[in-house]
């Protein structure tokens, strides 16, 4: 296949890229990384310096792309289907982009922030900053909780790259800071995302590994 994806199942910046490769059953490769694998690594980063995946390979092309939003909009340009994941209309497209944006930048990293400490040794946490990631949490709560108060999708009834960005930070924000009973807007949201075909699919594939997801200690 032209197409190889580098990645790991648990990773959640890599679920946002096989959400889009499966919601247009876009042939590919799957090759899961293991960072703790020397030669693993060292491909990796052969293939893209700083080292995070997810990281896609064109052979086709000759292209290698990186970063989960790029990764979409390369697939939206070049590997079209059924799903257009930026619209055509520029106003939209705009709108389509930000609240990516607003996913990875205001969901995504904290969430990530309160995961990673929980690996660090209790002499290195860093309370400050979880509670820091977690009020920034709610805060994205509200604001999604009122963003979803209509419309079935993050921007009205189509699925978009938006989409894509929204339901690996919500799964695991959701672990980390829970929605709670005052948020039934996002918590319905984050229902119709899981019942979504292609998000389904990368959640079971992804299910073996969750014993591997770091508890609260």
């Amino acid at each position: 296949m032209a197409l190889t994806l580098h990645y790991h199942p648990l990773a959640s910046f890599c679920w946002k890229a096989l959400i889009a490769l499966y919601e247009n059953d876009i042939p590919f490769t799957p090759n899961p990384v293991n960072l703790g694998d020397a030669a693993e690594r060292a491909a990796l980063l052969k293939l893209w310096p700083i080292g995070k995946f997810p990281v896609l390979r064109d052979d086709a092309r000759g292209e290698t792309v990186p970063e989960s939003s790029i990764i979409i909009e390369y697939l939206d340009r070049h590997y079209p289907g059924r799903t257009r994941f930026i619209p055509e209309h520029p106003e939209l497209a705009l709108k389509v982009r930000l609240r990516d944006r607003f996913y990875d930048l205001y969901v995504h990293l904290p969430m990530q922030k309160i995961m990673v400490d929980r690996l660090r040794p209790a002499e290195k946490r860093d309370p400050h900053g979880v509670e820091e990631a977690r009020a920034q949490l709610r805060v994205s709560y509200r604001m999604i909780e009122q963003q979803m108060a209509a419309g079935t999708w993050a921007l009205g009834e189509a699925f978009s790259m938006a989409d894509c960005a929204a339901l690996p930070p919500l799964f695991y924000g959701n672990m980390v800071e829970p929605f709670g009973d005052t948020h039934n807007n996002v918590a319905g949201y984050f229902e119709r995302l899981k019942a979504r075909p292609s998000i389904a699919r990368v959640m079971k594939e992804a299910e073996p590994y969750f014993g591997m997801v770091p508890k609260e200690s």
